[in-house]
């Protein structure tokens, strides 16, 4: 009956949730085109446990999204999670940010295929079959005609890459799912549960998000 602090910030979206048991008793966030995860982050895990009447010292595991994703991002919600899991002293679980993003779509037959953003016609994307389960491995791969060609079954795309990969996937199975774009810490508890009944931990210090990509740094467009 353990209560986990979900925390996601691979995207745009900075999401905040608190589960039991798996299922998600409340969630805050908010998704900008600036990024203001580093605002943002802490008013929400303070907001979302005060809904509940918790306190960080209820709180047994804290599970972060491992990525791939803003490296931004991923850096500021690990830091966050780290810094927690070293004061109250409790576990770390690292969550496939793609396996969250899946999570959003409830599918009768066919395939997921979780997309992100990683610039120009590069994604970050993984194939989950219609329960959810992983049945090819995360890559960085750029979009043409030619991708996902061998699947005949229908594709279901969902993420924030739809408007640049539509045009080039066009194929008759393939669907996209416009209103699905990011990754919420909603979706997260079952996941971050799944890991905590296994004792599946990652270690606070030594642990590393999944860029897949070095971190490129690019001038200010000011």
């Amino acid at each position: 009956m353990a209560y986990i602090l979900n925390i996601e910030t691979a995207t745009k979206n900075c999401s905040v949730s608190v589960a039991k048991n798996g299922i998600t008793l409340c969630c805050n966030e908010m998704s900008e085109e600036g990024y203001s995860h580093a605002e943002r982050l802490h008013v929400f895990i303070e907001a979302t446990l005060a809904s509940l009447q918790l306190s960080l010292k209820d709180i047994a595991a804290i599970a972060v999204s491992q990525g791939p994703g803003s490296y931004t991002g991923l850096r500021i919600g690990l830091s966050a999670a780290k810094g927690l899991c070293f004061a109250l002293d409790i576990p770390l679980i690292a969550v496939d940010t793609l396996a969250v993003l899946a999570a959003k779509i409830t599918i009768p037959e066919g395939l997921i295929i979780p997309m992100i953003d990683a610039r120009r016609m590069e994604v970050y994307s993984a194939v989950f079959n219609a329960t959810h389960q992983k049945v090819r491995e995360v890559k960085a791969e750029i979009i043409s005609e030619n991708s996902f060609i061998g699947y005949d079954e229908a594709i279901y795309f969902i993420g924030d890459c739809s408007a640049k990969c539509k045009g080039v996937l066009t194929k008759p199975n393939f669907i996209f799912r416009d209103d699905l774009i990011y990754p919420s810490a909603n979706e997260m508890g079952f996941l971050s549960n799944e890991q905590y009944e296994k004792n599946n931990f990652v270690n606070v210090a030594y642990f590393e998000p999944c860029y897949l990509k070095d971190f490129v740094m690019t001038a200010s467009k000011n």
